[in-house]
């Protein structure tokens, strides 16, 4: 599929959000629209793969390539988060052997930190769902094209539903069966709509419009609604504005700035956490008022984000494009 810099946007979007959130709370303000970026991701994460892929995909080509985009990055971060924490960076951090080897391996696993089912590297909660749902995906490859959306939607709804009704007590089981899953479904079924040729630019306004109610309705409601509630329908709807007016001929450009943040946003999403974790004591010790301390925290997150996609994840991109290429000027040889 062509590039479609309008979900670039988003992502990079989606990302300073979150930035913004942790941000917000390392100087003790609470900006709750910001977590709307993982929910934005999620639903993008389900559009994509189905985007991607078609019927001649194969389960173990697509695990591949997505553990090569996601596995160096979020290793990188993970082990300065480990390392950092063994020489008292992080007095705060708890450490234990079956809680760091999870970390890695994408597993739910209770922090002995704090008591959340949450990863050595925080924001990587994320990522225990993405690749809970690229194996699923992986799996689903198997089957017929056509019978894969219908499958993908009996799995996925029948967990949530699960969730619900049973009340799970196993952290796995908690874990995986948590409304959040059912935002990687309604990014699928946008992706069989981009299949089939929708949306339509002439919806994308009224989508736009229903996901700023939404947000705004959001924010209204009461602390403590499920955060799928709060926030999934609007980011199925943002997402879908922008697959609309990227329908218009010559799609959605002319905005590099967003594109580029856009392309460092996994990055960002990443090291930011460790980069605030510094910022926050700076600010301490100059005795900064919330809002330059929140400005720092941005700026400092914003470069450690864009550092690591420069340091890690961009050369990792080059080095697996360059070894296709060579693989296949082999496989091309030998033919």
């Amino acid at each position: 599929m062509r590039r479609l810099s309008g979900l670039q946007y988003v992502r990079g979007i989606a990302a300073c959000g979150v930035l913004a959130y942790h941000a917000a709370d390392r100087a003790g303000v609470w900006l709750g629209l910001g977590e709307a970026g993982v929910d934005l991701f999620f639903v993008l994460s389900g559009f994509l793969m189905w985007a991607i892929t078609n019927e001649a995909s194969r389960p173990g080509t697509f695990l591949l390539d997505r553990l090569k985009r996601i596995l160096p990055g979020y290793w990188a971060a993970t082990s300065v988060m480990l390392a950092g924490a063994l020489i008292g960076l992080f007095p705060a951090v708890r450490l234990s052997i079956g809680h760091v080897l999870a970390s890695y391996a994408f597993l739910p696993w209770i922090s002995p930190s704090n008591g959340q089912v949450w990863p050595l590297l925080v924001p990587g909660w994320t990522l225990n769902y993405e690749m809970a749902f690229y194996a699923l995906f992986a799996l689903v490859l198997f089957v017929p094209r056509g019978r894969q959306l219908g499958l993908l939607t009996l799995v996925l709804g029948g967990l949530a539903l699960a969730g619900g009704v049973l009340r799970p007590e196993s952290t796995a089981m908690r874990f995986y069966t948590d409304p959040h899953i059912l935002e990687f479904l309604g990014g699928l079924w946008l992706g069989w709509l981009w299949e089939k040729g929708g949306p339509s630019p002439a919806t994308a306004p009224l989508l736009a419009l229903a996901a700023v109610l939404g947000f705004a309705v959001s924010q209204m409601l009461p602390i403590g609604w499920p955060k799928p509630a709060l926030f999934g329908v609007p980011a199925l709807l943002t997402v879908a504005a922008v697959l609309g007016w990227e329908r218009r001929p010559g799609g959605i450009g002319g905005w590099p700035l967003l594109e580029g943040l856009g392309d460092a946003s996994y990055s960002i999403y990443l090291w930011h956490t460790l980069a605030l974790s510094v910022s926050a004591r700076v600010a301490h010790m100059l005795g900064l008022s919330v809002l330059p301390a929140i400005a720092l925290h941005v700026v400092a997150g914003l470069a450690a984000g864009l550092a690591g996609y420069g340091l890690v994840e961009r050369p990792m991109i080059r080095h697996f494009a360059a070894r296709r290429r060579r693989f296949r000027k082999v496989v091309a040889g030998a033919a």
